[in-house]
């Protein structure tokens, strides 16, 4: 057991023992939080104690738990039916969401939709959607990526050796690094842009060295890197990224299973960007919960046959009208332009906290997606990763739900349509959380 149980009530403790005793410990656990209930931004564990939601499910529950528009759509589906395979048959409840995510895709012309159930599907649907459809078998992705955990998602994901080791990857990936400016790994001019310098790694090595683009059949990116750090990509990559495609005829491949669902103001991360990509996958907070993601992809490219990939439970109906809910809730309560302010408050709290606190390195996201990187030293930027875990596990002893990200950062993903009081609540204790860490660790 890796994770500490301080926090835990007494019957947590008996619940965890059991966990342990009978569920695999692949299972990362980030502290002793068992969950009886929850709404909206609250959540109280089997002990009765009450938390401050600041993660929601990992960028999940983007309008919260248990929203009743929502849970009154799941209900009302159960009641009709519960599954019907839509590789095999048809019903509205898939229709009509593909038709929703069709007015939000963020593609150039007509687009069609594949479900399945997860984020990690997702990838696969692109990986295989590219190879289909360009007939190539190699791929480009980034260094600190996560894409999910099957094979050949898992040769995309490069945030933690672990989720790698002893794994045969299944499709050929290089990878190169992502166009993080606060942490630069490649050398370039000094009055080059960090994203320039990237691409020009990928066009003057890698297709010059090692790989042929005419070979490259995707370019997989995440338009903010999740499970990396949370990390905004550095200005101009992506407008070069898009010409370089183009120019080769790659795939542009955006992982939005974490930033999507409206999570950082607009509908998809890569808006922000101003390109178009040509594949889209999508997961986590479209289904508020319940299993479902899959890909929006540019109709020209679905040229694969009956057959050629599907799912027994993709789309399943009540999912998809848990999903249809969602997006509605997100357009009915203008929670696009919410994430925007709440995020504002939220970036412009912990920026000022920064001129108090030494170990905030850095505040960066958009939206409700945010980031926060702790180090030792701001000119050296040594890495701070037991602070950044001690404020973890005393925020939520304290009544506060934070999980990680990257080497030595956390996330900040609370609900699209979280209240002004419960976040100045939740930085009220993140600000405790961080003063107690950092007097133990600079005293």
């Amino acid at each position: 057991m890796k994770f500490s149980l301080d926090g835990a009530g007494p019957l947590g403790l008996s619940w965890i023992d059991r966990d342990v005793a009978s569920l695999s410990p692949s299972y990362s656990r980030e502290y002793a939080l068992v969950v009886d209930h929850a709404q909206g931004s609250e959540v109280w564990d089997v002990d009765g104690r009450r938390y401050i939601d600041f993660m929601a499910g990992v960028a999940v529950l983007n309008v919260g738990h248990r929203h009743p528009y929502v849970q009154a759509a799941v209900e009302e589906q159960l009641s009709k039916f519960w599954h019907i395979c839509l590789s095999d048959f048809f019903y509205p409840q898939a229709i009509t969401l593909a038709e929703k995510l069709q007015t939000i895709a963020p593609l150039d012309g007509p687009s069609q939709v594949y479900f399945g159930n997860s984020g990690t599907e997702a990838v696969e649907a692109a990986i295989k959607l590219a190879m289909y459809t360009t007939g190539r078998t190699r791929f480009i992705g980034f260094m600190g990526a996560f894409h999910g955990r099957t094979l050949g998602s898992l040769s995309f994901t490069a945030s933690k050796a672990v989720q790698r080791a002893n794994y045969l990857a299944g499709v050929k990936v290089y990878h190169v690094p992502y166009p993080n400016a606060y942490r630069p790994v490649l050398a370039g001019p000094a009055d080059e842009a960090y994203g320039d310098i990237v691409m020009d790694y990928i066009e003057d090595d890698i297709f010059r060295t090692m790989l042929a683009p005419t070979d490259v059949a995707g370019i997989l990116v995440e338009p903010i890197q999740g499970e990396g750090g949370y990390i905004v990509p550095a200005p101009g990559f992506f407008p070069r990224l898009r010409e370089l495609c183009d120019r080769y005829g790659i795939l542009l491949m955006v992982d939005e299973i974490q930033s999507g669902a409206g999570r950082t103001g607009h509908w998809w991360a890569v808006e922000h960007e101003n390109v178009r990509p040509d594949i889209v996958c999508f997961a986590k907070g479209i289904g508020s919960g319940l299993p479902i993601g899959g890909i929006i992809a540019r109709k020209e490219l679905m040229t694969w046959g009956p057959g050629s990939h599907g799912s027994t439970y993709g789309g399943n109906p009540v999912a998809a009208a848990s999903a249809l809910a969602t997006l509605e809730v997100i357009e009915q309560e203008g929670l696009l332009q919410r994430a925007t302010d709440s995020g504002e408050f939220i970036q412009d709290a912990l920026t000022e906290m920064g001129t108090r606190h030494p170990s905030i390195g850095q505040v960066r996201g958009r939206g409700l997606m945010l980031g926060i990187e702790f180090v030792k030293n701001h000119r050296t930027k040594e890495r701070a990763v037991a602070l950044r875990d001690c404020i973890i596990q005393r925020a939520f002893e304290m009544g506060l739900l934070l999980i990680p990200c990257g080497t030595n950062s956390l996330r900040m993903t609370p609900a699209l349509n979280i209240e002004r009081p419960l976040i100045e609540e939740g930085l009220h204790i993140f600000e405790k959380a961080l003063t107690e860490a950092e007097e133990q660790y600079y005293e």
